[in-house]
């Protein structure tokens, strides 16, 4: 008869059948796994935030073009987002934006048209600004923080700290 382990000295040897991973096999995997995640991880948060970028984006911009419809229609602009649409909302910001709530409309700046003083000098054309600023999850966003644009369709970034990264943000 042919043993695969001696009983007398407890002593086993390995048969073809009894096949496993070693301790080393598995270190070695877990470290291929750990470098792995080490790289995907970051780089995925950094797609979720942009796209959250995008829809804050296209709900601001959403937003604007409202405001536009609501101008050529009562021929000046509102600060009410119900008067644009938005229903539920207070009549003042903030608001919350898009579908997963990763941004809030903070203000409404509505300027009403200024007849010229005379004929020989012009006036001012009513305007807007609108302002987002990132909240809940999209916080950690700290290189696009707060979007505005205007009624003259000016798109404006800041970071963080305020500092305007409009290049970054209105490109991504």
């Amino acid at each position: 008869m042919n043993f695969s382990h001696d009983v007398a000295d407890g002593s086993h040897q390995r048969t073809q059948s009894q096949r496993g991973f070693t301790l080393i096999e598995l270190i070695v995997t877990m470290v291929i796994v750990g470098t792995l995640a080490a790289i995907a991880i970051p780089s995925y948060s950094s797609y979720v935030l942009q796209s959250h970028r995008a829809e804050a984006k296209s709900a601001l911009l959403d937003l604007a073009s409202l405001e536009e419809r609501f101008f050529s229609v009562n021929n000046f602009y509102t600060a009410n987002p119900q008067n644009l649409g938005y229903g539920g909302t207070s009549t003042t910001p903030p608001f919350n934006i898009g579908t997963d709530n990763y941004y809030q409309v903070v203000s409404i700046t509505v300027n009403p048209a200024v007849p010229p003083p005379n004929s020989t000098s012009s006036g001012t054309p009513a305007n807007f600004t609108i302002t987002v600023n990132a909240i809940n999850n999209q916080l950690s966003d700290t290189a696009c923080f707060a979007f505005t644009v205007n009624s003259i369709g000016q798109q404006t970034a800041q970071n963080s700290a305020m500092v305007d990264n409009s290049a970054t943000c209105w490109a991504n």
